[in-house]
This record gives structure tokens, sequence and C-alpha cells, in this order.
């Protein structure tokens, strides 16, 4: 029986997240075989996925933890407490930082006014220092809320903000430099990134002690080209003697969760059957409204490639808040379950309360066999965050 039948044919509430710790582990082992290799270190960018209860099962494959702020740093130093943990802002507030210095042992910058207002502090406190860097290549197309490398980004120093405003003073600070320009890309747009990297800021790396490449890396995708990754590794780390840094989120968690749904009602509009579901893209997906991005569904095909073709929705006033058109080999029933897939990225992590919905369940698909409950959300949870 396949995970995904097994999860089917459970007892889980719906809607509800399920976790695939088996997944997660197949995952962890070929990210564990790729730093055995090259000698790079590979951190959990925490902002894709960051269910903790599952970092056990992960951190014998990791070297620590990437955080995108204060909170995530905290998770991470917290939950892989014998691991490494870094952080990246675009700003960090002075309010928070005292506190950030207790948890993060890599402190990366956006900018040098960043740098000049924070460095001295953050190295004082014993901490490795790094800047984030914009090599201007844009390896993407078609999503320019997720490219960096984007005209007029915000993230990263270019070249031409470094030569006006890096002093020798601010440069000796350094122990590496940071980039991330990628999302959901294969190795040769890194290689292509890395070529950028070099023309601009190559002349610097024989200083420092380490390049973190950022994230954006697919490696556990099935047809991803693994070897050019180590090449590219390899060619740095002994090129300019720095330790090498990745920090994928989606390439930890990649398919190894789910979200479980019922269909509440199904309907006609013109040509066009609908199914409402009791998940909503908006509240419990939102990347599939964001991105955009029409999300894996198990036993579906394109609309129209099997016998019934449904428009799949959820239950709020959103107009919007369709997932897709999936066909199916028979007609969809209320009561019917569905099983969305690679749900166990991008989802719990940013899924909310809209309209009043309630948050899904999330279980765990323990490596046994077995299911367990991790975390289940009520009323009290949409209420808090409103008032007192």
């Amino acid at each position: 029986m396949t995970i995904q039948e097994r999860i089917l044919a459970a007892d889980l509430p719906t809607p509800c997240y399920v976790i695939d710790e088996a997944k997660l582990i197949e995952n962890g082992r070929l990210l564990k075989a790729v730093q055995d290799r090259t000698g790079c270190k590979i951190l959990l960018a925490q902002k894709a996925f960051s269910n903790y209860d599952l970092y056990p099962s992960i951190a014998p494959y990791l070297a620590g933890t990437e955080a995108s702020g204060l909170f995530e740093a905290r998770l991470g130093a917290e939950k892989m407490p014998d691991k490494e943990c870094h952080v990246f802002c675009a700003a960090y507030r002075e309010q928070d930082f005292e506190e950030l210095l207790k948890y993060a042992g890599h402190i990366v910058f956006n900018s040098p006014s960043q740098l000049k207002k924070f460095g001295a502090a953050a190295k004082a406190a014993g901490k490795q220092i790094g800047l984030r860097i914009n090599p201007e290549c844009s390896t993407q197309e078609g999503h320019e809320i997720y490219d960096p490398c984007a005209k007029g980004s915000r993230l990263g120093t270019t070249i031409a903000q470094w030569n006006e405003q890096m002093t020798e003073e601010l440069i000796a600070l350094l122990d590496g430099l940071h980039f991330h320009t990628l999302c959901e890309q294969d190795s040769d747009a890194l290689e292509i990134t890395l070529g950028a990297v070099e023309e601009k800021f190559g002349k610097y790396l024989h200083q420092l002690k380490w390049l973190n490449m950022g994230g954006g890396h697919h490696i556990t995708r099935e047809d991803y080209d693994i070897p050019r990754l180590e090449r590219c590794i390899v060619r740095m780390r002994d090129t300019y003697g720095v330790q090498v840094y990745l920090e994928p989120g989606e390439a930890v968690a990649l398919n190894a969760g789910y979200l479980l749904t019922e269909v509440l009602d199904t309907l006609k509009n013109g040509d066009t059957d609908i199914a409402i579901l009791d998940m909503s893209a908006a509240c419990h997906t939102p990347d599939v409204i964001e991105m955009p991005y029409r999300p894996p569904l198990f036993a579906s095909g394109e609309a129209g490639g099997k016998p019934y073709t449904y428009r799949l929705g959820g239950p709020t006033c959103l107009a919007g808040d369709i997932v897709g058109d999936y066909s199916f080999d028979s007609a969809l029933k209320t009561g019917y379950r569905l099983l969305f897939e690679d749900m166990a990225i991008y989802s719990t992590c940013k899924n909310n309360t809209f309209n009043g919905m309630p948050l899904p369940d999330i279980w765990q698909a323990c490596a046994d066999g077995s299911f367990k409950l991790l975390a289940r959300f009520g009323y009290e949870d949409f209420r808090y965050r409103l008032g007192t």
C-alpha cells in the first residue's frame, strides 16, 4: 500500500496535513550524501518547513537551520540545539538584536549600512558575520516575486553598492558572503550564477572563511543534476578555500507532505462542474494563489484527461479561492476524500484563518506505519491573534 493509499484509508479528520516521516528521512539521506562527498554543509531553511516535531528525524542529516528573523532563529536554536543556527534578515530591529545574539551563530546582513550598524556588536559577541550579495544574475522566468535579482530588488548588495559603501573596516568584519537567487531550480542555474558571483566578488572570497549559496536548490527532485551541483561546490571550495553552505527548504521536505480534504458539495455553472472542498487555497495552501501553481492531486489528471473534470475550490467568500481544474475517473460526490501532494513545504508555516477558517490538524505518518497527531487547532487559535 502506498503512503497515499494509507492516508486515504486511515480514520483521519479533514482537512488535515499529513507529514511523511519516511520521505523526510529519505530526503535527508540524499542531502547527507552530498555533504559527505563534497564537504559542504546543508542547513534547513525554516521558512519552507518548520514543523519542529519532525526535527529529530531530519537533524542527523543536516548541519543546522537557517532563519529569516528572531523567532525562527530561536526555534532553530531550541529544536536543533546541537547544530548551527544561521540567520538572514533584510533589516534587523534594534530591540530584537540583542536577543538574536543568544541564538544565532552566523548572522548575515543585507546591506553595508546594516553591517555598519550591527556588525561590531555581533563580532564582539563571537558571531560569524556575513553580507548578502546580489550578483544581478536572473535565472528565473515568470516569477519575479521570487527573483531576488529582479530589477530594483531590495535583497542583497550589488557590486555598485559594495564599491561605494564597503570600507576596509567593514570588509574586515566579514567572515563570509551569502547569495540566494534560485527558486525550485536545477544546478545549471547555480553554475550560471556562480560565474556572476566570481566575476563581481571573487577577489574578496580569498579573504573569507565561507560562502553560503542560499536556497532554491531542488536537490531531492528526481531529475535534479546532483553531479553538477557537487562540481560547483568542490570548485568554489578548492578555488577560494571556503566552507560552502547551502540552505534549501524545499529540498528537505519535498514530496513529504499531504493535505487530506473532503468534498462538501458539487454544483454546475454553465459548462463548468465545480466541487467545494473543506480546505481553502487562500487559507491552507496560500502559495497556490500567490505563486501561483496547481498542486499535484493523487489519482487525478489534467483537465479533460479523465472522463470527469471539476474545478476544485474552497468554502471561503473569496471568488478566487480556487485550487485548479482536475479530472477524475468517476464523478465526485459529497463525502469523497481527495489528497493533495507535496504539502509539507510553505503550507503549515504560511496558512491563515481568513473568514474564520479553522486551521487543519497536523498529523505525522510515522516511519513505522502509524499515524500521530502533532497539532490540533480551534476557535482560540483564531481569536487570540485578533485581541485580548
